[in-house]
């Protein structure tokens, strides 16, 4: 997934990205965005009939800032959701003059019978606009100059009023929240939107006996990479320091309230080398060569920081970075010299065995005390077939216990039995007799989207009902989940450029700093949320022996083809299955 050769000297960039704004909540400042590379018709702005619109709209367009939206007032939003299940839509606020502040309040949605949801369960913030490019060359787009850029709607902002320029549209993300133990029914509220005056817009909430549980109780295999060191970078605090923990509680939370399975941790410096990322990424072992030769291993940072990982609630796997680098550069410390330095080692070489052996044998008895050995992978991206062979014959030597994960850009049916966490590009597909086995061992199989796919994708300009999508084609092809590569890998000034020279823009990160969620991620979150009504629908059904009800939901994910995307929208797509599962909810 990582296609990329950079200087390093971009790692310097980071820290002067913050000069208008706080990234951090409490304190998070208004910050203005990029000028608008799009002109505005004002031509089309004189002809509104009012000064100021606002009105709900499809959380499945991004509109643009610089024109008036081209739907019709809509002052009621209806929805049908679970309990325990995060709904979402749009309130867009339009104006032909300025705004100096523009603000919401949700009220509570209350039943007829007096049950109510909270407020505090409704959220609503900003949408701003960040600059994007569009997908063009994929993992060659070589210079953001070279396309045809724009701002487009993205990051949902943590502050509670913005100022909206003439002839401007300002969306707003609106969520919310479904106890899981609240009654069925119907629940009605108002969000108020003051801005030149006060508009009122009514929440109607249907909420059904059916009961999505807790996050952390979902079997979606969602699987996105963090990095801990743009984090540090960005907020400008030491790397590992006590603040640098502090700020990553509550990104690792978020995460692990999507649904995230897996624990990203580095056991070797620069696991995709240093000509193949554009930030740094430390290990979180210490590899120290002796002056006598020998070698020493320090586990104290690996074990800090995945206590801390998981206190955050992500607690299920964790994947370590790898025995095969991307350039097969391995650094460690040398204390002859007091400095690092690197090999280069070829896997399968009696040197690069010579390297691994002692660490592995000395990490696995670490792993045993924890009692983490069970739930820990070494984990390789995109490597050849021949070096994943030796890998794995190493580390069954070392313990025949050794889970082995692979993200495959090929697929290799002779190792299949030998991975337990399978991840193919979107494009490839398992056999179908290794998809069942592999299921029924309870082994991960998933799929990965990276800058090599069009669609469906996640750029910032992709259509944002693909990031939902994806989760409809995992249980559309029987596999368990999703992967993809960065979930905050941020580019220099993240907040107002998403654009980086060799990807399109969007695909070195889902979330924002501060943190700020998206709407892509928030998307990624629906499609989840989807995956497991499926699943749990069909149990339900096949319990109840509704031969005909299966029939219903296998013919409608049989449409959740790459090739169908190419014709019919994500959002069409998602909108007929949501149709059916509120059907099949309601009768059972």
């Amino acid at each position: 997934m990582k296609y990329v050769v950079v200087l390093l000297a971009c790692l310097m960039a980071i820290p002067s990205i913050a000069q208008d704004l706080s990234y951090s909540r409490p304190g998070a400042q208004y910050y203005r965005e990029l000028p608008n590379p799009a002109k505005t018709d004002r031509a089309a702005w004189a002809k509104l009939r009012n000064n100021v619109d606002v009105s709900f709209a499809s959380d499945n367009e991004k509109y643009s800032k610089e024109k008036p939206p081209a739907i019709s007032v809509q002052t009621t939003w209806e929805a049908t959701a679970w309990k325990g299940e995060k709904v979402h839509t749009q309130i867009l606020v339009w104006s032909k003059r300025s705004l100096p502040a523009v603000s919401l309040q949700v009220s509570d949605l209350i039943a007829a019978n007096g049950k109510r949801i909270a407020a505090k369960n409704c959220k609503a913030g900003f949408v701003r606009y960040v600059m994007a490019d569009p997908f063009k060359d994929g993992c060659s787009q070589v210079s953001t100059s070279r396309y045809d850029s724009s701002l487009v709607a993205d990051p949902i902002d943590i502050i509670d009023k913005v100022p909206v320029a003439a002839n401007t549209v300002q969306p707003v993300w609106l969520s919310i929240e479904v106890p899981g133990d609240i009654q069925a029914g119907k629940y009605t509220g108002v969000v108020t939107v003051n801005a030149d005056k006060r508009f009122a817009l009514k929440i109607s909430l249907n909420v059904l006996e059916q009961v999505l549980p807790p996050a952390a109780e979902w079997k979606y295999d969602l699987d996105l990479w963090q990095y801990p060191a743009p984090i540090a970078r960005v907020h400008n605090v030491p790397l590992w320091s006590e603040e640098h923990f502090r700020l990553m509680k509550e990104y690792y939370t978020y995460l692990a309230g999507a649904g995230q399975k897996v624990i990203s941790a580095n056991i070797i410096e620069q696991p995709w080398g240093l000509d193949h990322v554009h930030f740094d990424d430390p290990s979180l072992v210490k590899w120290t060569r002796k002056k006598d030769g020998g070698w020493t291993y320090d586990f104290s940072l690996f074990e800090k920081y995945v206590s801390f990982v998981m206190s955050c609630g992500i607690t299920q796997r964790i994947n370590c970075y790898t025995m095969i680098t991307w350039d097969l550069g391995f650094i460690y410390y040398d204390e002859a010299t007091g400095r690092n330095k690197t090999d280069t080692l070829k896997p399968g070489s009696a040197e690069y065995t010579a390297f691994w052996e002692p660490m592995l044998k000395a990490f696995t008895q670490f792993l045993k005390n924890k009692g983490w050995f069970h739930k820990t992978a070494i984990a390789m991206d995109e490597r050849p077939v021949e070096s994943m062979q030796e890998v794995i014959a190493l580390l069954k030597r070392i313990d025949p216990g050794w889970k082995i994960a692979l993200a495959g850009d090929s697929y290799h049916p002779e190792i299949a039995n030998d991975i337990y966490d399978y991840c193919l590009a979107s494009y490839l597909n398992f056999d179908e007799a290794i998809l069942k086995q592999r299921k029924a061992a309870g082994k991960p199989t998933t799929f990965y989207t990276a800058c090599v796919e069009e669609y469906p994708n996640s750029y910032t300009m992709s259509p944002p009902a693909e990031n939902a999508w994806l989760a409809w084609y995992a249980a559309a092809r029987g596999l368990t989940g999703y992967l993809f590569w960065a979930y905050n890998t941020w580019v220099a000034d993240p907040l107002h450029d998403t654009r980086w020279r060799r990807y399109p823009a969007g695909e070195l990160f889902q979330f924002y700093p501060g943190p700020r969620t998206s709407m892509r991620f928030e998307k990624l979150v629906e499609g989840v949320q989807d995956f497991e009504k499926i699943r749990i629908l069909r149990e339900k059904l096949a319990g109840k022996g509704k031969a005909a009800s299966i029939g219903e939901l296998d013919t409608l994910l049989s449409e959740f083809q790459l090739e169908r995307l190419k014709t019919i929208p994500a959002a069409e797509m998602i909108r007929k299955g949501r149709e059916l599962l509120n059907r099949l909810s309601a009768e059972n």
